[in-house]
C-alpha cells in the first residue's frame, strides 16, 4: 500500500512538471534524508508529528531531512516504520538506512558487536561498497551500496569466499575466476597457520574443498597470502546487468577488532588497455603475489591474540560468583589444568586453574564461606604477579606452562616471539651492564688516591 501511495506521489509530481528524488544503486545514492522526506510526504504527515513520535525535536527532524545522519533507535524505527504505514522492504531499508549500514546481531558463538565509531566509519564510505568480515570471513557489516551491488551479504551467514568460491554468481563475478580462486584458497591456507584450530574454519575449508575445482588447487598450491589490500580487478556486477566495473580493493583491521577485516570497494572505470589496471600496475599482478614468510605470519597470530585478549577483557567486566571451589574450577572447562603452587603465592584464598581452551587463567577467590568470585585473566597478567624469588619447586614448573601458553599457539610462532623476547632481554641486560660499568667508575673517580686514604685513616686513629 506505501508503495503504491509513493507511485501516485510520484505521477502527481509528474503533473505538476517535478520530478520525484530517484532510486538508484550506489553512484546515484539520494541519501536517508531524501528518502525519509519522501516516504513522510507519500504518507501525508508533517514534520512536526513525525518528529513527536520519534521523540525528538522539530529542528533536529528538519536537519535529518536536510542530510544530518540520524542515530535512530530499533524502537524509533518501529515508531517510525507504524506512522508511514512502511512495508517490509522499506522496513529493511530504514533499518539499513538509520545509520548507512546494516550490523549483524552479535551472536552466542561470541563474534563480536560493532561500536557506533565503527557503524559510522562503514557508513562514511558512500558510495563505495564497504563491509566488514570476521578472521573467517563472514560478513558482520555492511553499507547500503554493498547491500544492492552484492544482495548475498543480507542472507544468513554470508561469507566472501564461500560466496565466491561455491556459488555460480560469485564464480560469473570475477574474470579471471581460477586466478582469485588460488588467492582465496592461499587465503584459507594462511589463516590455517594463524587460527587452524577454529572450527568455524575447518568448516568453510571443507565447503569449498566439496567444488573439485577448489580441491584441484588446493594440492597444487602450497603458497600463503594474508589478504587483498591493494589488488585491482575486474568484475562483472549482476545488479547493473552484468556490467563490467574495475574495482581497488582496500583492506584495514580496526585497533578495537584487530582480527577482522574492513574492506572498502573503490569502484573506477574499467580501462580497455588489456595489459595495465586502473593504476597503472600489469594487469592481475596480485595473482603472483604470496605472504609466505614467517614475519607475516607471526604478525597475523599477534592480531588475533590482541584480538582475543580484547574480547578475554570484555568478558572480565562481568563479574562471576559461585558457591564452591570446584565450580570455579569448572570454569577453565574439562580440560582445567589446577596451579596449586601458584595459587599459594596468590594468597590463602586463592585458586587458580588453567584453561587451555581459551588460554587463559581461572581466578577465583574465596570472598566468603560458599561465596567465590570468579575472573579470567591472560597468562601474561599471572606472571607479572609472581615474586621472581618464589619461581622454584612446583612453582617454577607451573610459571614454566603458564609461560607457554602466553606465547602463540603455533610452534613456529612461539618460537619465533621467544626469540623475540631473548633478543630484547638481551638488549636489556647489555644496557644494565653499560649502566653498571660507568656507575662503577663513577664511584672509583670519587674515592681518594690510596697514600691520601691512608694518612685520613691514621690523623683519625691519632
Amino acid at each position: 500500500m506505501a508503495a503504491r501511495r509513493r507511485a501516485e506521489s510520484d505521477d502527481t509530481a509528474a503533473k505538476k512538471g517535478t520530478s520525484a528524488a530517484p532510486v538508484g544503486v550506489a553512484g546515484q545514492y539520494m541519501g536517508f534524508g531524501g528518502m525519509l522526506k519522501r516516504w513522510r510526504k507519500a504518507a501525508g504527515v508533517n514534520q512536526i508529528v513525525l518528529a513527536r513520535a520519534l521523540g525528538i525535536g522539530e529542528r533536529t527532524y528538519r536537519n535529518i531531512e536536510r542530510g544530518a545522519t540520524p542515530r535512530f533507535s530499533q524502537p524509533q524505527c518501529d515508531a517510525l516504520a507504524d506512522l508511514l504505514k512502511l512495508d517490509a522492504d522499506e522496513r529493511h531499508a530504514l533499518l539499513l538506512y538509520n545509520v548507512g549500514t546494516y550490523l549483524r546481531a552479535s551472536t552466542a558463538d561470541g563474534r563480536p558487536e560493532l561500536g557506533p565509531a565503527l557503524r559510522l566509519l562503514i557508513d562514511r564510505q558512500m558510495p563505495s561498497p564497504t563491509y566488514l568480515s570476521d578472521r573467517n570471513w563472514n560478513i558482520l557489516a555492511y553499507n547500503k551500496a554493498m547491500a544492492e551491488l552484492w544482495p548475498w551479504v543480507m542472507e544468513p551467514r554470508a561469507n566472501i569466499i564461500r560466496w565466491a568460491l561455491t556459488t555460480p554468481e560469485g564464480r560469473a563475478t570475477y574474470h579471471d575466476w581460477h586466478k582469485h580462486a588460488a588467492v582465496f584458497v592461499r587465503m584459507l591456507r594462511f589463516a590455517l597457520t594463524t587460527h587452524g584450530g577454529d572450527t568455524d574454519l575447518q568448516e568453510l575449508i571443507s565447503d569449498v574443498k566439496k567444488n573439485p575445482e577448489i580441491q584441484k588447487i588446493w594440492d597444487a598450491d602450497a603458497d600463503l597470502v594474508e589478504h587483498r589490500d591493494g589488488h585491482v580487478f575486474l568484475a562483472s556486477i549482476p545488479t547493473l546487468g552484468w556490467k563490467t566495473i574495475e574495482i581497488v580493493s582496500h583492506v584495514a583491521y580496526p585497533a578495537i577488532m584487530p582480527d577482522c577485516r574492513f574492506v572498502v570497494m573503490t569502484w573506477v572505470e574499467a580501462e580497455p588497455d588489456a595489459q595495465r589496471d586502473a593504476l597503472g600496475g600489469p594487469r592481475n599482478a596480485w595473482a603472483e603475489e604470496t605472504h609466505n614468510t614467517a614475519h607475516e605470519r607471526s604478525r597475523a597470530q599477534a592480531r588475533i591474540a590482541e584480538a582475543d585478549r580484547l574480547r578475554d577483557m570484555d568478558l572480565r567486566t562481568a563479574r562471576l560468583v559461585v558457591d564452591s571451589a570446584e565450580k570455579a574450577a569448572a570454569k577453565a572447562g574439562k580440560d582445567g589444568i589446577p596451579l596449586p603452587a601458584l595459587s599459594r603465592l596468590m594468597g590463602p584464598t586463592s585458586q587458580l586453574t588453567l584453561s587451555p581452551s581459551t588460554r587463559n587463567v581461572v581466578w577465583a577467590v574465596e570472598e566468603a564461606p560458599g561465596e567465590w568470585g570468579v575472573s579470567q585473566v591472560s597468562p601474561s597478567t599471572l606472571i607479572a604477579r609472581v615474586p621472581p624469588a618464589a619461581i622454584h619447586g612446583d612453582a617454577r614448573a607451573e610459571l614454566k606452562r603458564l609461560t607457554r601458553f602466553a606465547l602463540p599457539a603455533a610452534p613456529d610462532a612461539a618460537a619465533d616471539r621467544v626469540q623475540q623476547l631473548l633478543s630484547e632481554l638481551d638488549q636489556q641486560q647489555s644496557l644494565l651492564r653499560e649502566i653498571q660499568r660507568d656507575l662503577d667508575g663513577h664511584r672509583s673517580a670519587l674515592r681518594p688516591p690510596q697514600g691520601i686514604a691512608r694518612e685520613v685513616q691514621a690523623e683519625l686513629v691519632s
